[in-house]
């Protein structure tokens, strides 16, 4: 990233998902921008998260903790933790052991749970939260109670073509049918208001990476989050994952991610798909895909060393940084990029 281009002051960014996924776009983009929202789906009923929302009727907390914590001051700066922000984030990650009440409950899990009881709203809690941890940005959930994710499902019988509704986060997470449609319960949630208007003054939103149909859709099906999104001045970028999640997307192209993602919300177009070259086996069909959508394909080397099912923060964050500041060429573009895959003419015209 050339310190010669910057975004502007006060630039306002706002990501939508949960889990890993958000937690790789929160650290990228927190490297662009102090002014970074993340909106945080509310389904998961596996886990900790599942045993504090059963138990006391909380959001689950998991995705929430994570999303704090990839804004946390000094995280990802390779310092010594010393600092107490630091050192917080390093407690709220923190896992329980053994085998007794505690066990497997993350300690943010049980304080985000504590800080909503007594507070009395979700909100106040992680804007608490954010204090405590010294986070850059804002945490906010998707709506102001929790949901459950329903699933259209085929493959589970010995009908190929027989559908079959699955209920919870976990059990479309993993089953081992085709998830054909997702819905949220229950229908016509509200949207956490301050997500909605953070949406609606971002300057750019970004969608994924992540568990697609468990944490990346399911912002799409909150009536008043989708209308915010679809009236949005902001950039609207989708980030494709690195690989099929297994489970839920085992043996989806990138651009079946796309084809989903549209089936749910089809008045929604983008403006930009960013993806990782390694990742994409038939660019021209994804191309296509993304021209569908009404936005433009990036291609650069996103994967974090060492493995292909992680971004590179720093990598993500350079290409997204060019992108909004049209230094790269699209993929099926004119003209040499600054940033991003090159592409050669042959290519490009054979894919046009």
């Amino acid at each position: 990233m050339s310190a010669a281009r910057a975004l502007p002051p006060g630039f306002r960014a706002v990501a939508l998902g949960g889990g890993h996924g958000l937690y790789a776009t929160l650290s990228a983009l927190r490297l662009l921008t102090d002014d970074v929202t993340a909106v945080v789906t509310v389904a998961d009923d596996g886990g900790s998260s599942g045993r504090l929302r059963r138990e006391l009727g909380v959001l689950p907390p998991g995705d929430l903790r994570m999303a704090l914590t990839a804004l946390a001051a000094g995280v990802g700066s390779g310092g010594s933790g010393t600092r107490p922000a630091d050192r917080w984030a390093e407690v709220f990650q923190h896992r329980f052991r053994g085998d007794g009440a505690l066990a497997g409950h993350a300690v943010g899990n049980l304080l985000l749970a504590g800080l909503i009881e007594v507070l009395g709203d979700p909100v106040a809690a992680l804007d608490e939260a954010c204090r405590l941890l010294g986070v850059r940005g804002r945490v906010l959930p998707m709506c102001p109670w929790p949901l459950d994710i329903e699933a259209d499902v085929t493959g589970l019988d010995d009908d190929p073509a027989a559908e079959r509704r699955i209920r919870g986060q976990v059990a479309v997470a993993t089953t081992p049918g085709r998830v054909r449609q997702v819905r949220l319960l229950p229908a016509g949630a509200p949207a956490c208001e301050e997500a909605v208007r953070a949406v609606a003054a971002a300057d750019v939103i970004v969608l994924g990476p992540g568990s697609w149909f468990t944490s990346v859709l399911p912002h799409l099906l909150v009536p008043d989050l989708l209308a915010a999104l679809l009236s949005a001045r902001g950039h609207r970028i989708v980030v494709l994952n690195l690989v099929p999640q297994p489970g839920e997307t085992a043996g989806f192209s990138p651009e079946q991610h796309l084809d989903v993602l549209s089936g749910h919300a089809p008045a929604l177009t983008i403006d930009a798909v960013v993806a990782d070259d390694d990742a994409v086996a038939a660019p021209e069909r994804l191309l296509g895909a993304v021209r569908a959508l009404g936005g433009r394909l990036f291609l650069d080397r996103l994967a974090a060393g060492g493995g292909q099912d992680r971004h590179d923060p720093v990598a993500l964050a350079a290409l997204l940084k060019n992108v909004l500041l049209d230094g790269v060429t699209p993929v099926g573009g004119d003209g040499p990029p600054e940033g991003g895959r090159p592409v050669g003419r042959e290519e490009q015209a054979a894919w046009q």
